[in-house]
């Protein structure tokens, strides 16, 4: 388990943290924000998303091997997403709560073009199904945008949104299963432990995120939007490059169109039930 997460942690990740911190010194420093503890803050929302993002790593590893999951734990990967929104829905806050699932609708397609461009794959990329692709994330970046754009109690536009992303889903082409290596085996034993450090993670996000937004005076909607949203999508960025290394351009562009579909349908049902609340 040690190891696993010792590798589970690239120089790649170290830049995201790294951007993390100049986001909060910068928002503190424009906004007469204290640096100090806009620092600190960062670090928390940095280790906080951390724990998030191995919990949900070690759980999908320990199904990995279980007959018929593997629609699951393609939804698990969007489980920090997830995280935010429940963790946003709890306090009252649906800025907060769909902020990061909409935010990753943007933020997927530019680190997918990051991806290509510096495995250079990025002709392999283009390639793939590119009608099906590009419509795809433009739609699902469009609705999210939307959110900003139409009073949120019109629920014809989230049943449109979720009928259309749902017809995206199944029109999908599966790739072509691989062969896993340089798995390191994960004891179906730390299912659990992982979930309550999921949980644990889940709940301290909110006052940790509170205390970086009081902090730096960022506001906690574009903290999701712009942190939070990075933050989450980093996963899919580290697995698009890799599958862009192994010249699967099909399932590393598939990982992120099911990830910005994902991320609308996760919205769309927060902004529900955060109206029928």
């Amino acid at each position: 388990m040690r190891q696993f997460i010792l590798d589970s942690i690239s120089p790649v990740d170290m830049i995201s943290w790294a951007l993390t911190a100049l986001f909060f010194l910068g928002a503190a420093a424009i906004n007469g924000g204290d640096l100090t503890l806009s620092f600190i803050g960062a670090g928390g929302v940095v280790m906080t998303m951390f724990l998030v993002g191995a919990s949900v790593e070690v759980m999908i590893e320990t199904l990995k091997d279980v007959k018929g999951i593997g629609t699951l734990t393609g939804f698990l990967t969007n489980g920090p997403e997830a995280i935010v929104v429940v963790v946003g829905l709890a306090t009252g806050d649906i800025l907060f709560a769909a902020s990061t699932p909409l935010g990753s609708n943007f933020m997927n397609p530019i680190l997918l073009v990051l991806a290509a461009l510096l495995t250079g794959r990025l002709m392999l990329t283009l390639k793939v199904h590119p009608a099906y692709t590009v419509s795809c994330l433009v739609v699902t970046a469009t609705f999210a945008g939307g959110f900003y754009l139409v009073d949120r109690a019109h629920y014809l536009f989230w049943v449109i949104a979720v009928v259309i992303a749902s017809v995206y889903f199944f029109l999908r082409r599966m790739p072509e299963q691989e062969e896993e290596t340089d798995d390191i085996a994960i004891s179906k034993s730390w299912f659990f432990p992982a979930l309550l450090c999921l949980i644990g993670a889940g709940y301290a996000l909110d006052p940790v995120v509170s205390f970086a937004s009081e902090q730096s005076m960022a506001p906690k909607g574009v903290i999701g939007f712009i942190v939070l949203s990075t933050l989450t999508s980093w996963p899919e960025f580290k697995s698009t490059m890799a599958l862009l290394r192994r010249g699967n351009g099909v399932a590393a562009v598939l990982n992120i169109v099911v990830s910005n579909i994902t991320n609308l349908w996760l919205a769309c049902v927060g902004v529900v039930v955060y109206l029928m609340m």
